[in-house]
């Protein structure tokens, strides 16, 4: 499922962001064992997750890449626009894409509601806020057919509360939460 290049981009990525994470502080992951975990994280839901139709994708607060530039990696047929607006983060992901040498990635150091939307399949985001609050934060992105994957903690069942189409898949003390056919009236 995974292109054939991915663990070498996997392994070059972490060597990076190891490296850059002892002067800059960008990511907790600060051995190689956890980044790893944290790349392993990334694609995990690629398991359960329609991909083939997907031409554009955003991700929301990708900080040191976790999940948007793994999905980058792993999803070479689909455009990602990573969204980090702290300085020193965007500056690592231009640092991945310059050196991986991708094609599929663009970065922008700003907030997602402050850019003029475009239309996206997919919207991928990590640990930044409470569901709701996000997709308000992204709802001018959304569109019926987008899917939204935000990989979240224990809490999702209440953040979910009143919010239909949503499915919830958990590996150990993660929870990915899935939803289509958002309503963002």
């Amino acid at each position: 499922m995974l292109p054939e290049y991915f663990d070498s981009h996997a392994q070059t990525y972490a060597s990076l962001l190891l490296h850059y994470n002892r002067t800059h502080n960008i990511s907790g992951a600060k051995t190689h064992e956890a980044v790893m975990k944290n790349i392993e994280d990334s694609v995990y839901p690629l398991q359960f997750l329609e991909t083939s139709s997907l031409q554009r994708a955003i991700d929301i607060g990708t900080g040191a890449g976790f999940p948007g530039m793994v999905l980058a990696f792993a999803l070479p047929h689909v455009h990602f626009t990573l969204f980090e607006p702290i300085a020193k983060k965007s500056a690592f992901l231009h640092l991945v894409k310059t050196t991986l040498d991708l094609k599929n990635v663009d970065i922008a150091t700003d907030r997602v509601e402050k850019v003029a939307p475009f239309e996206v399949d997919l919207i991928s985001s990590r640990a930044v806020t409470q569901t709701k609050t996000l997709v308000r934060l992204c709802r001018n992105f959304i569109r019926p057919s987008t899917t939204l994957l935000f990989y979240k903690g224990e809490f999702v069942e209440e953040e979910i509360k009143g919010l239909p189409n949503c499915r919830v898949y958990q590996r150990e003390k993660r929870y990915y939460l899935v939803m289509k056919d958002v309503d963002v009236a």
